[in-house]
């Protein structure tokens, strides 16, 4: 019996290093940034901000006591609706600033929204509602329609 000649196996290319390709990648990325940075850059029209307010909900009683953050909105922005059982808080803000000077490359505008819808966990009378803006804080007083007596705290101790 013969012996079969025993074939060499091919070497497998040589892969380069992930050091490597990092290096090319990066010089890559360079190049590119050196090329965009000739172009003037590009501002998009912004929207306008949604927030949710911050809010405070107390129950005092005889009455439901709501504070909300609004900050740089003035009390006629202020859209207010209640019903039995909801309160609907919607305020807007919009600023513009102009320059004049002639050829401004910029001119900016701000707007800010504030949307609340609380739901109010009993009856209130809504022909009592009282409001007030102080601060950029909005406080609403909302009387209960049947007043609850307030439970009282009992301390517990953590063992």
């Amino acid at each position: 019996m013969a012996k079969k000649p025993v074939k060499k196996l091919a070497s497998l290319p040589q892969v380069p290093s992930f050091s490597e390709f990092d290096r090319v990648f990066d010089t890559f990325r360079r190049d590119l940034e050196k090329s965009f940075f000739s172009f003037p850059t590009m501002d998009f029209p912004s929207f306008p901000k949604i927030q949710e307010s911050t809010c405070d909900m107390i129950d005092e009683g005889k009455q439901f006591r709501v504070k909300m953050n609004v900050p740089g909105v003035t009390k006629k922005d202020i859209v207010l609706n209640v019903s039995d059982n909801a309160m609907e808080i919607h305020a807007e803000h919009k600023e513009e600033s102009e320059e004049k000077k002639k050829h401004y490359l910029r001119k900016e505008r701000s707007e800010v929204s504030y949307d609340r819808i609380l739901p109010l966990p009993e009856k209130i009378l809504q022909g009592k509602v009282e409001s007030k803006l102080t601060d950029g804080v909005l406080e609403i007083i909302l009387p209960k329609s049947k007043p609850t007596p307030l439970q009282k705290k009992r301390t517990i101790k953590v063992q």
